[in-house]
């Protein structure tokens, strides 16, 4: 056992130094004896998308092509999640597709509520936002960090806030772009 044990943990420390040399990061252990790509292309997202081997996914949910799905990411696709090409769902961002309130009210007695979510394409999600069951996020927005999201979002809007408000269009914020920490 102990031999095994020297073993596994002289593997992981050379995998560490080749993950810190190659991109100049540090991760967990999943992430070290995976690789993001290929976390993907096994769960049937699109060509080109990325996922952390911790992202924790359940139900049914689709990715479309070259989107980034961050560490410490929750997908919940109980209700139907989908996702579109090009977005970048950053750290920690949850997205649900039910909840269990009246389940919990009633003792048990009622099921839970479950209603889809639909991200469009060109979507940048920030840190930590939370996206609620039954909304959409049209293409092209821009949501801040640590957004709580409980109402649809028109396609190229800016939005943030908890609840989250449109403040504006992507076009002001792509001409302008002096807003930091989105």
């Amino acid at each position: 056992m102990n031999e095994t044990y020297s073993q596994i943990t002289k593997l992981l420390e050379e995998l560490r130094i080749k993950k810190k040399a190659e991109f100049n990061r540090k991760v967990p252990i999943g992430d070290l004896l995976t690789e993001r790509h290929e976390n993907a292309r096994k769960l049937g997202f699109g060509e080109g998308t990325t996922c952390y081997d911790n992202v924790h996914i359940m139900g049914d949910v689709k990715v479309g092509k070259h989107t980034f799905i961050g560490p410490n990411v929750i997908l919940d696709g109980t209700g139907g999640l989908e996702i579109g090409d090009y977005c970048s769902i950053s750290a920690g961002v949850k997205i649900y597709t039910h909840n269990s309130v009246k389940w919990a009210l009633n003792l048990g007695k009622a099921p839970y509520d479950r209603l889809p979510v639909k991200i469009g394409s060109g979507v940048y999600i920030g840190p930590d936002t939370i996206i609620t069951m039954g909304v959409t996020v049209g293409d092209q927005c821009l949501i801040g960090a640590q957004s709580l999201i409980n109402k649809s979002i028109p396609s190229r809007s800016k939005a943030w806030g908890s609840p989250a408000r449109v403040t504006g269009t992507v076009d002001e914020y792509l001409d302008d772009n002096s807003e930091p920490g989105m």
